[in-house]
């Protein structure tokens, strides 16, 4: 027994008494700490990108992986179908339960995830998305066994599936569905695998609608794909020119080469050695930070590298950072680039561009690889916040929030517009930006000069902006080049001035510390448009 004083007086408790005094006391802390973010003041999400997946899980475990991760963003999209596919490695048998045992995983987190996000933005429910759980297509072939037949089902592998007098697969059926919607939002569709539902798609619209609805069904669809890991995709870029169409362009398996590599692969691929930081995609870390909890033991172990489909939707995240009409723009699923800039021939396809990065090792590293590793800290760190937000509330060590960023009033996610004038002196003001968590806030100021360049020397073509920070990084005061270095005619803006990128970084300091950007587009016209204007 241990005595406690208490006005004035000794009174006796056993330790039994004081464990339970302890235990109440530690969950009226925990109860406090669920309680204390107002989730009104939460990032919302009020335009969601629709999200189409095609995926040739269990392959290989990477699939897998980026499900998981992929419901942990599912309250920022409209997840309109997630398709079991073939691929070059995975050619005659597809595995949609596979999709749904992580889905499963899922219906037991969401109640935990949804206390994390705001009333407006709330995930998706588990039946739904077991609703949208489709196939790609298959050949039944009739097999003798004794004195009957059965009717055996086998996948088809790309063009195999696409073509006169076949079907539409369940996979193709929901697609064209979901194409057709009366909706101004275009349609994304993820290629994690082959993407043959896409062609036996195209190839219906072709087969069956008018030249202009099918141009205007074409209009809407918007791809990312993982490479080409069928035949399908060739021929839908060589049918289809005009189908807005990002994927790296290399040879045949040269996986290493792509632009979606770089989401964890530089020692398996041997690219950018000493640049990126191996340590938040190493199994080590994953063991200790995602694969937790029912949700997270759901994520298995990676066999070549972790995540490779993961960028296709990273690249829709929407934290401030990504345009997602403007792949040259850069995001965290990497900065992309139209191979063809013809008026004439209107080929719509986006491929790999380059940044330039400081390493770790403090070396300037040039490649496309490095338009995605420069952001791991920060998406692996949003990933692990995810993975606590899926643990009960008696459980999660350190939820976290991501920071609500304001500048010159402006809070929305999209970019903040700022014409101006050469020389002009700009003030940008985000001394509004808040924390839910009340957490301390970190402000960082670069300008990223690549995007709206085609140069590979970006750095003597786009000139420099003057920044000068305040305030412990709230305030910015910009000033904008002289006429002759930012109006000099080289730009494809028909003022012939560039378009300047500079990217506010806000950073809180929780247990996983999450970012939000601002990115600020200064659009210059010169002395003589202005007097016009």
């Amino acid at each position: 027994m241990l005595p406690i004083e208490g006005q004035g007086l000794f009174h006796v408790v056993t330790m039994k008494q004081l464990s339970v005094l302890l235990l109440s006391c530690l969950s009226a802390l925990v109860a406090d700490a669920s309680a204390a973010v107002n989730r009104s003041l939460l990032l919302s999400y009020p335009s969601k990108p629709r999200v189409f997946v095609l995926s040739d899980i269990s392959n290989e475990p990477d699939d897998t992986q980026s499900f998981v991760r992929f419901l942990l963003y599912s309250n920022q999209f409209q997840i309109e179908g997630m398709t079991a596919v073939t691929s070059t490695w995975l050619k005659d048998k597809v595995y949609p339960e596979q999709i749904s045992a992580v889905v499963d995983a899922y219906a037991q987190v969401v109640d935990n995830l949804n206390q994390h996000t705001s009333p407006s933005s709330p995930y998706p429910s588990a039946e739904y998305l077991h609703s949208i759980v489709k196939c790609g297509p298959e050949v039944s072939t009739p097999v003798a066994v004794s004195t009957r037949f059965l009717l055996i089902r086998t996948q088809m592998y790309g063009m195999e599936g696409v073509g006169p007098g076949k079907n539409l697969s369940s996979g193709a059926e929901l697609l064209l569905s979901q194409l057709r919607q009366p909706v101004d939002e275009p349609l994304w569709v993820l290629g994690w695998g082959g993407v043959n539902v896409l062609a036996e798609t195209l190839y219906y619209i072709h087969d069956n609608f008018n030249a202009t609805e099918a141009a205007r069904l074409r209009a809407q669809l918007r791809v990312y794909t993982i490479s080409d890991q069928d035949d399908s995709g060739l021929w839908i870029r060589e049918q289809f020119p005009d189908i807005f169409y990002i994927a790296s362009m290399h040879g045949w398996n040269q996986y290493g080469l792509a632009t979606w590599a770089a989401i964890s692969g530089e020692e398996y691929y041997n690219f950018d050695v000493g640049g990126p930081d191996f340590t938040k995609v190493s199994a080590a870390w994953l063991k200790e930070h995602i694969q937790i909890g029912v949700y997270g033991k759901e994520y298995p172990d990676y066999k070549y590298i972790m995540e490779g489909d993961t960028p296709t939707f990273l690249y829709l995240i929407q934290n401030g950072l990504g345009v997602r009409e403007q792949p040259d723009y850069g995001s965290w699923g990497g900065r992309y680039s139209l191979v063809d800039l013809s008026q004439q021939v209107r080929y719509r396809q986006y491929s790999d561009a380059a940044d330039r990065v400081i390493g770790q090792n403090n070396r300037t590293y040039a490649s496309n690889h490095a338009a995605i590793w420069r952001w791991r800290d920060a998406y692996q760190n949003d990933f692990a916040a995810r993975m606590q937000w899926a643990l009960p509330v008696n459980e999660t060590k350190a939820a976290n929030h991501h920071p609500v960023v304001i500048v010159n009033g402006h809070v929305e996610l999209s970019p903040l517009f700022i014409a101006s004038t050469p020389n002009a002196t700009v003030w940008l003001d985000a001394s509004g930006t808040y924390d839910p968590d009340h957490d301390n806030l970190s402000f960082r100021w670069f300008q990223y000069k690549e995007p709206g360049s085609t140069d590979w020397n970006v750095g003597n073509q786009i000139p420099s902006l003057a920044v000068t920070v305040s305030g412990d990084g709230r305030r910015a005061q910009v000033t904008i080049p002289s006429e002759d270095e930012v109006c000099d005619g080289k730009s494809f803006n028909d003022s012939g001035c560039w378009t300047l990128h500079l990217i506010l970084e806000v950073t809180d300091n929780g247990v996983y510390p999450l970012t939000t950007y601002k990115r600020v587009l200064f659009e210059i016209t010169n002395s003589t448009q202005a007097a016009t204007d």
